[in-house]
C-alpha cells in the first residue's frame, strides 16, 4: 500500500475554500531547524512578516528566542502581545507612525523597542518626540548594501551617527542592513557577494569601536541567512523559515526548511474538455509574480496555467478525468508572505485531517489596538 503523501487530509467536507492550512508539526519542526543553525540563540532575531501570529511567536519564545523584527506597528503590538521582550521596528517612523509607535512604547512597558533611522531630520523628530514624552527611543541606522530601497550608504554614514549620538532622547544601538537583492542559487558566489556588500559595513563597526562605541549589526534575511549564521557578531534576520514556500525551496536548497503552509482549492467548473477552474484567485494567493510563478500544485505538478482572475484560476491538464467538481488541490504559495496576508486565519492540521483550531493571522490588520 503506498504512502500517504504528507499533505493529504482526510476531513475536507467542512472546510470551504479557498483557505489557508497550516501544518503545526513542520512549523515547529522548522524553528528547530533554524535554532541549529548557528551557534547561539541569542543571535536570532526572526522577521515576523511572514506569520504575523501570536501562535507561532509563542512557539519561538519556547525555543529561547528573545528578539524580534517587524516591518508594522501591528506586527510590533503583535509581538508586544506575546510578550515578546527585544522588539525591532525595521521601518523608519514618520508623521502618524511616529505618533504610534510612541503610544505602543507607553502601552507595552515590558517590551523593549527600537526602531530604524537614515536621516538626520527623522532622528532629531525621534529625539524630540521622546523628550517631550520622558522617554529614551533606541535606534539602528538602517544601510543601504546594495538592495536601493532604504537606507544611507555605509561609506557616507558616519556623519550621521555621529549628529544622531549628540541627541539626547534617543540611544544608537547599531546598524541594520537588509541584502533581499542577494540571492544567488549557488552558495559560493552568494556566499563572496555577503562579504563584499557587508565589508563598509564591518568598517564603519571598527571606525566606532576604536571611538569605544559598540555598535550591533543587525543583517539579511532568509537568502543570506546561512552566511550571516556563521559571524557570531551578526543578529541574523530571516523570516520565512516557519512555513517556508515552493520560490525559497527551489532557489536555496543548502536550507532544510520545509513547506508548512498550503492554500487549498477546489475545482469549480470543467469549462472545456482539458481545462478545469479552480476557486484560487488573486484574492487568495500572492499574484506579483507571473502566471505560472503563483503557486506550485502537489497533486498536480504538471497542471499549465492558463488565466487567473480575482477568485478564478484556469488551469490545463492531461486528463480531466483525474479532476472532478469538488476536487482539492493542495498548493504551495510560490512567496508565502503576502499570501498569507490575504487570509484572516490559518486552519490547523493534525494527524492528517483538519482540526477545529485555527490561529488567528492577527497583525495582517494595520491596526490591533495602537
Amino acid at each position: 500500500m503506498a504512502e500517504t503523501a504528507w499533505y493529504n487530509l482526510q476531513n475536507l467536507d467542512t472546510l470551504d475554500t479557498p483557505a489557508l492550512v497550516w501544518y503545526p508539526s513542520r512549523i515547529a519542526q522548522n524553528i528547530d531547524t533554524l535554532v541549529t543553525m548557528l551557534p547561539e540563540v541569542n543571535q536570532l532575531r526572526p522577521h515576523v512578516k511572514t506569520h504575523k501570529c501570536q501562535e507561532v511567536t509563542a512557539l519561538m519564545l519556547a525555543k529561547g528566542i528573545t528578539k524580534f523584527k517587524c516591518a508594522t506597528i501591528a506586527e510590533a503590538e503583535m509581538l508586544a502581545m506575546s510578550q515578546a521582550p527585544d522588539v525591532l521596528l525595521a521601518y523608519q517612523p514618520v508623521a502618524t507612525k511616529l505618533q504610534r509607535f510612541i503610544t505602543l512604547i507607553q502601552t507595552y512597558t515590558t517590551t523593549q523597542f527600537s526602531c530604524l533611522v537614515d536621516d538626520l531630520s527623522v532622528g532629531q523628530a525621534i529625539a524630540t518626540a521622546a523628550m517631550q514624552h520622558k522617554m529614551t527611543i533606541d535606534v539602528y541606522i538602517d544601510l543601504n548594501v546594495g538592495m536601493n530601497r532604504t537606507g544611507i550608504l555605509p561609506q557616507k554614514a558616519e556623519d550621521l551617527i555621529n549628529a544622531l549620538l549628540d541627541l539626547k532622547g534617543i540611544s544608537v544601538k547599531g546598524l541594520h542592513a537588509y541584502d533581499g537583492h542577494i540571492r544567488d542559487k549557488d552558495l559560493a558566489l552568494r556566499t563572496k557577494n555577503c562579504h563584499s556588500a557587508f565589508t563598509p559595513v564591518f568598517e564603519l563597526v571598527s571606525t566606532f569601536s576604536e571611538k569605544g562605541i559598540t555598535l550591533q549589526v543587525v543583517a539579511g534575511g532568509s537568502p543570506t541567512f546561512p552566511i550571516h549564521a556563521q559571524n557570531p557578531e551578526v543578529e541574523c534576520s530571516p523570516g520565512t523559515f516557519p512555513l517556508w514556500d515552493k520560490g525559497y525551496q527551489d532557489a536555496f536548497p543548502e536550507q532544510a526548511f520545509e513547506p508548512a503552509a498550503l492554500v487549498l482549492s477546489r475545482v469549480i467548473s470543467h469549462p472545456s474538455t482539458n481545462r478545469i477552474c479552480i476557486d484560487l484567485g488573486h484574492k487568495s494567493v500572492a499574484a506579483e509574480n507571473e502566471l505560472n510563478r503563483r503557486v506550485h500544485f502537489l497533486n498536480a505538478p504538471d497542471a499549465q496555467f492558463i488565466g487567473q482572475s480575482e477568485e478564478h484560476l484556469v488551469l490545463e491538464i492531461s486528463d480531466i478525468q483525474d479532476f472532478p467538481i469538488g476536487k482539492i488541490l493542495y498548493g504551495v504559495p510560490i512567496h508565502v508572505c503576502p499570501t498569507v496576508a490575504l487570509y484572516e486565519r490559518a486552519y490547523l492540521v493534525e494527524n492528517q485531517s483538519i482540526t477545529d483550531k485555527y490561529w488567528k493571522i492577527i497583525a495582517r490588520d494595520r491596526k490591533i489596538n495602537v
